[in-house]
């Protein structure tokens, strides 16, 4: 199946068809997916984003000065490392997520200091924001920063944090009190190694990535470590996360993608009741509903991204992508497990692997339900 041909569409430049093309390459040449363990995930991690900086591919996950950030560059980047690997998806992505607040609000010192490191892949990416009572619900945030001379100090708790234990910097967001909710929240880059942060648990989860729970103990930080003005915190997350947001909808494109390709191979080659599996109509009544659901989410996805890429908001559009792309891949990906029969679980098998990856992206970034919420009330205002 040629996986390229959506490049054809009206929403994409001839820079994003090279691309494109180029990183699929580049991934053919460089990377396996790796359907079993990965081993010492953490070393595998630091290599791949090194190897993703060597490349030059993390240029596209930040902004130098006076550019903006290419949402449909990321999300054909995501969309082709995840076909091929999914660890090399989750390199890539937290380098822009992580980075993401300092590209989009940070100083001209901030981003001089950082997003070079970041793009040449020398300095590891973390973005700080759920905690253990405050995931969906950022206003319930219990992190505090207090204001101490020309610092601020940092107490309280974040979980489920991606390249936790392996960055070297965070973008850390607590609650600073100008104002009740989501309104008293500020944005802070927090070196690894500061006195008074620790790295309080690693946490161990289906499809294994740099993932930890962070503990803040009298953390003193420079106020010139501030994102954006006091009390900006949310607004900086929410800016940050309607750019990658999308890139999750096409992380789970890419997933898609490739279970829909072993499907398709493994329907043609198993043999069943003298001819083969993909002769069956049942085979090809699911091979067909797969084939659809891929290409509706493709479209959604790169609607958002073409949207924000023209300069508009894309709240609803983004949720949109998010909320549809994952919870398709995640069928489609059930699907082609379906079609491998025993094999689909048996682990080292890819649609095996990629059960395992999928899961977690219909939660992190906003649940589904929080995308449905989004969607609701956005139609209820907009119309």
């Amino acid at each position: 199946m040629n996986h390229l041909k959506h490049l054809d569409w009206p929403f994409f430049e001839d820079r994003h068809r090279s691309l494109a093309s180029e990183l699929d390459a580049w991934c053919a040449a460089h990377l396996t997916h790796d359907a079993g363990d990965h081993g010492d995930v953490d070393a595998r991690c630091k290599a791949l984003v090194k190897a993703l900086g060597a490349g030059g591919w993390l240029t596209h996950a930040v902004a130098g000065d006076g550019e903006e950030i290419d949402t449909r560059a990321i999300c054909l980047l995501r969309e082709t490392l995840a076909r091929h690997d999914g660890l090399a998806d989750f390199a890539f992505a937290m380098q822009g997520l992580g980075s993401g607040a300092i590209s989009l609000m940070g100083t001209p010192e901030q981003r001089a200091s950082y997003l070079p490191r970041v793009a040449r892949g020398e300095a590891l990416a973390a973005f700080a924001l759920s905690e253990p009572d405050a995931g969906s619900d950022v206003a319930a945030m219990q992190c505090a920063a207090r204001q101490d001379g020309d610092h601020y100090v940092l107490d309280g708790e974040k979980t489920w944090i991606s390249n936790g234990g392996i960055a070297d910097f965070y973008v850390v967001f607590a609650r600073t009190g100008e104002a009740p909710g989501s309104r008293g929240i500020s944005a802070f880059i927090v070196d690894a190694g500061l006195p008074g942060f620790e790295i309080a648990e690693r946490i161990d989860v289906i499809a294994p990535h740099p993932l930890a729970r962070l503990r803040f103990a009298g953390c003193r930080v420079p106020r010139s470590a501030m994102v954006g003005a006091p009390g900006e915190g949310f607004k900086v997350a929410m800016r940050t996360l309607d750019v990658f947001r999308t890139s999750v909808a096409a992380a789970a494109l890419g997933f898609a993608r490739r279970a829909l390709d072993e499907g398709l191979s493994h329907a043609s080659s198993r043999a069943m009741f003298g001819g083969t599996l993909s002769d069956l109509p049942l085979a090809q009544a699911k091979l067909a509903d797969m084939a659809c659901t891929v290409d509706s989410s493709a479209l959604l996805v790169y609607r958002a991204a073409w949207e924000r890429d023209q300069g508009r908001t894309i709240t609803r559009e983004a949720a949109m992508a998010k909320l549809m792309a994952t919870e398709g891949a995640q069928r489609v990906i059930d699907a082609a497990v379906q079609l491998h029969g025993g094999r689909g679980v048996r682990r080292g098998e890819i649609v095996e692997s990629l059960y395992r990856e999928i899961r977690a992206l219909r939660i992190y970034e906003g649940a589904s339900e929080v995308q449905q919420l989004i969607i609701g009330r956005d139609l209820l205002k907009h119309g």
